[in-house]
């Protein structure tokens, strides 16, 4: 599948300049190759039929400023590239820019070919009205990117879930937004599963966004059970659960905790309520063991690995400890 382009994994702005430039000298030498023929035309040098002699006239002419809108939608183009330094603004700016020029030229080229603004204005409306009925969904999804551009609930490089799609954002189109997924149907956990989910933006105009990336807070809950026997001293099976935890962790910990209780400040969150994490809480479970589960913030994309990690660590703690952890026994599991 083609995917365009794509800040997540974007070139250095230089290359994309150079491409605009390319582009740019490509526009100037197409209305020079207009302003020609209109000149051409209208000075008689091209022996054209009578009744096609003022349709190329206005054909040509319409072109050459078109494609001057377009020159300068570039130029515009190398200008973002250049200034902009959040690749998710440029993204998003680029494809403003590129979108007004071209409803700019398409409107310029039909009032050149009608006879005055008034019939121009009463043609778009009339092929508006059809294409209306025709294109519904089309029109809603374009209706979606502008409320996307606007609103943002997600951005590119962003881990959502909507509907029942799950994935890495890698391209928001006019039409459509495509993911990258995590998960799927043939995986149990949250690691890419290798294909690509496109669906219409219309979509986001009528179920749930959820973000695992707001820019705000840029990470989520996690918990990992383990299951040790009754006779387990459970006091350092907690204890150890929750030092092995804060070790991998590091002390990007304790900060994002601090983040976490400036956000709920102003909200009716109490801020009592956010404990010190990493958090061991205990239960029984329903069959012959107590559960213990640690809970920890991790930045999504990594959670897979760090729960790995966490839970290789954690065995390996309780078993250099046999007199005080004891596991379920294997016909109990």
């Amino acid at each position: 599948m083609d995917i365009k382009h794509n800040p997540h994994h974007d070139h250095h702005p230089g290359t994309h300049s150079k491409k605009e430039f390319v582009w740019l000298g490509s526009y100037i030498i197409a209305a020079l190759v207009c302003i020609a023929t209109w000149l051409f035309i209208r000075m008689e040098i091209i022996t054209i039929p009578a009744k096609y002699h003022s349709l190329l006239q206005k054909l040509s002419l319409g072109l050459f400023f078109a494609i001057l809108i377009m020159a300068i939608s570039k130029l515009i183009q190398i200008l973002i590239v250049r200034k902009s330094h959040s690749k998710y603004k440029r993204y998003n700016l680029l494809r403003l820019t590129n979108l007004l020029s071209l409803v700019a030229a398409a409107i310029l080229i039909t009032s050149f070919l009608f006879a005055n603004w008034y019939a121009a204005a009463v043609s778009l409306g009339l092929i508006s009205l059809i294409l209306g009925f025709a294109l519904q969904t089309p029109i809603s999804s374009f209706i979606g990117w502008i409320y996307i551009i606007i609103r943002n609930p997600y951005k590119i490089g962003d881990r959502i879930q909507l509907d029942t799609y799950k994935g890495d954002v890698i391209e928001i189109g006019y039409m459509d937004t495509t993911l990258w997924e995590f998960a799927g149907d043939y995986l149990t956990n949250d690691l890419p599963s290798g294909r690509l989910v496109r669906f219409p933006n219309s979509l986001v105009l009528g179920s749930t966004v959820v973000n695992y990336s707001w820019q705000d807070f840029k990470f989520i809950w996690n918990e990992i059970p383990f299951h040790v026997a009754y006779e387990s001293d459970l006091a350092f099976v907690q204890d150890t659960i929750k030092r092995v935890t804060k070790e991998e962790l590091g002390p990007e910990m304790s900060q994002r905790i601090e983040q976490l209780k400036e956000l709920v400040k102003e909200s009716p969150i109490d801020e009592l309520d956010i404990k010190e994490y990493p958090y061991v809480s205990l239960r029984i479970n329903t069959n012959t063991w107590v559960e213990a589960t640690v809970t920890y913030l991790v930045p999504p994309k990594q959670a897979a690995f760090i729960r790995t990690r966490i839970i290789k660590r954690v065995i390996d703690a309780l078993l250099k400890e046999p007199e005080r952890v004891m596991f379920p026994k294997s016909n109990a599991r």
